[in-house]
């Protein structure tokens, strides 16, 4: 679903609605603050600012932030990454933050820290629990995933777990996508790589399951607007 450029009122921070007057420069890059964060759920860095306005400086970046915020349409944490808050605009509702990974195996490491954390709304199947991770080129091609696309990954209890469903299976060492398929009190597991064999499993206690696939978002425009595609 494609998104627009354009703010919407309910979105312009409170106090940037007339209350004090900001200079050319300073609501620039206010509007491209609230832009990002409507893409991306979270806030662009003081380098992503530098280059969308072609600000050498990260120190003059950091003095446009610093007057934002005397101002009052910014709230800033120096001690955190990203971490500004946009006074007025809250784009979050009821959205879970969900950690994106650069891979499944990084993922499944047990110790890799996330690339990024995103807000999705629940209704998108997120569970708590739930992570990202980037596909590598032909990891999920059967089902029309991209290298790049960002798979939803959620728990889910063996039991719970539909035929045909799209699951992750692995430990700390590898990690795979398979097809889910019962077959009476026996489970086949078939690899979704190319050339990938199906196993049969009697012993589902000692299958791995990670979680199971729930959908992927695909970057379709600069602006960051995301596509969902349930599974």
């Amino acid at each position: 679903m494609a998104r627009t450029d354009a703010i919407h009122e309910s979105e312009i921070p409170t106090k940037s609605r007339g209350v004090q007057e900001l200079s050319e420069i300073e609501q620039q890059i206010l509007d491209y603050m609230v832009q990002y964060l409507r893409a991306n759920t979270f806030q662009p860095s003081i380098r992503d600012i530098g280059e969308r306005f072609e600000i050498k400086s990260t120190k003059t970046v950091s003095e446009y932030l610093q007057a934002l915020e005397a101002k009052g349409y910014l709230e800033r944490h120096p001690s955190r990454s990203r971490g500004v808050k946009i006074l007025g605009v809250d784009l979050g509702g009821d959205a879970v933050s969900v950690p994106c990974f650069s891979s499944i195996a990084v993922a499944t490491s047990g110790d890799a820290s996330p690339e990024s954390l995103l807000s999705l709304d629940p209704q998108f199947g997120s569970r708590e629990g739930s992570f990202l991770v980037r596909a590598k080129a032909g990891e999920l091609g059967v089902l029309g995933v991209s290298e790049g696309d960002l798979v939803l990954i959620s728990p889910i209890e063996l039991g719970e777990l539909e035929d045909g469903a799209v699951i992750v299976i692995g430990s700390s060492d590898a990690a795979s996508f398979f097809r889910f398929l019962r077959s009476g009190s026996s489970f086949s597991f078939e690899d979704l790589k190319p050339g990938g064999r199906t196993t049969v499993s009697e012993q589902p206690a000692s299958t791995g399951l990670v979680g199971r696939v729930a959908g992927f978002y695909r970057k379709m425009d600069e602006v960051g607007s995301l596509n969902l595609t349930p599974h």
